[in-house]
């Protein structure tokens, strides 16, 4: 029985870069063989057990068989005489198709490190086209380490594309990977990975990205924001039916859906902020249901400003920010008992509210 650690762990430290998760290959050995010296049984589809102590992932060595469309048919055989060759094989990319032994060899039957120092995206062997999540990931990697898709691979992966594997994908497994590559350095690549093999037209045709979206993803992962505001710039420049078409077809989460619709239908609003008057403002904030839910108005406004950054925009969210904190200070309690009926207290509350942002505008 033989440990090696595989993967991302090997792939991270080659690029010189943190090793956060390490997982193992095991070859020789049987489920019982593991469970005897301890290791715990995890695995839903295939041999995995946890290590008694470090809590690491050890995997029995395994080969896949296709046996239906999509990502989820596939047969997997696991027997102590599965090679650690024949285990990495099966691995979707070189660069994450190499092993080490437990006294530090690096074991690379496919060229991995090469193309690391390359920086190229490049299928292990035929058996990519049998995973349409592969197409996905690739488009991650890219957004990561905004490296280069080899010819071969680019071809195989719109052949697949066209074969119609993308769309046995389900919502949630699309979500979760673009959502990971949107969240990377260079989420350009994503989008450009996606578009020359013909996914991004099969499972985001709401999204036709231009320089500009770009440029404010860009300046997103600069600054670290948070996925649902890159989601959201995504809808930016989208009217309201195609982002709700998006958001139901990717099934994304509530949070996410309602930052995303929510600018759509505010976003011109913001945008002439600058200029607006009291009541114009608190419309604003009554769109987008800002006074209870500061946190996402919040995130309203930094996807506002990424989308269109600028002196114009800047002083908008600045009367936005200042009207927001007038428009809290009001007693709502103290006009509803002023009312002279319960009909009336709206009325009289956002006369309390634009008189309070007035106020602040002036100051």
């Amino acid at each position: 029985m033989k440990a090696y650690v595989v993967g991302g762990a090997v792939r991270d430290e080659l690029l010189g870069l943190p090793v956060v998760d390490r997982d193992w290959v095991v070859v020789g050995a049987t489920p019982e063989q593991m469970t005897a010296a301890g290791y715990r049984p995890v695995g839903r589809d295939f041999p995995v057990f946890l290590h008694p102590e470090t809590r690491e992932e050890y995997a029995l060595a395994r080969t896949e068989r296709k046996s239906g469309r999509g990502y989820r048919g596939f047969t997997v055989y696991a027997a102590p005489e599965v090679t650690l060759e024949e285990d990495l094989r099966r691995r979707d990319l070189t660069l994450n198709a190499m092993a080490r032994t437990e006294d530090g060899t690096l074991i690379d039957p496919f060229g991995g490190e090469g193309d690391l120092r390359a920086g190229v995206l490049r299928h292990v062997s035929e058996a990519f086209a049998e995973d349409p999540v592969r197409i996905l990931r690739v488009a991650r990697f890219a957004a990561r380490f905004d490296f280069r898709v080899a010819e071969a691979t680019a071809a195989l992966m719109r052949r697949m594309v066209e074969a119609g594997e993308v769309e046995d994908l389900v919502p949630e497994r699309v979500w979760q990977e673009f959502a990971k590559g949107l969240g990377e350095a260079h989420p350009r690549r994503l989008f450009e990975v996606l578009a020359d093999c013909g996914a991004l037209a099969r499972l985001l045709p709401e999204l036709v990205p231009d320089d500009a979206l770009y440029a404010a993803l860009a300046r997103a992962a600069r600054e670290g924001a948070p996925l649902v505001v890159r989601f959201v710039l995504l809808v930016w420049g989208v009217d309201e039916a195609k982002a709700n078409a998006l958001c139901a077809r990717l099934r994304l989460p509530n949070e996410v859906r309602e930052l995303a619709l929510t600018a759509c239908r505010c976003r011109e609003l913001i945008r002439g902020a600058d200029l607006a008057a009291p009541a114009a403002l608190l419309e604003t904030l009554k769109c987008a249901d800002a006074l209870r839910r500061g946190e996402r108005f919040g995130d309203l406004l930094a996807v506002a400003r990424l989308a269109d950054p600028g002196a114009r925009v800047e002083r908008a969210l600045g009367r936005l920010a200042r009207a927001l904190k007038a428009a809290r200070g009001v007693d709502a309690a103290a006009v509803a008992r002023a009312a002279a009926s319960p009909a009336d207290i709206p009325a009289r509350l956002d006369r309390a509210r634009e008189q309070a942002i007035a106020a602040s505008l002036e100051g």
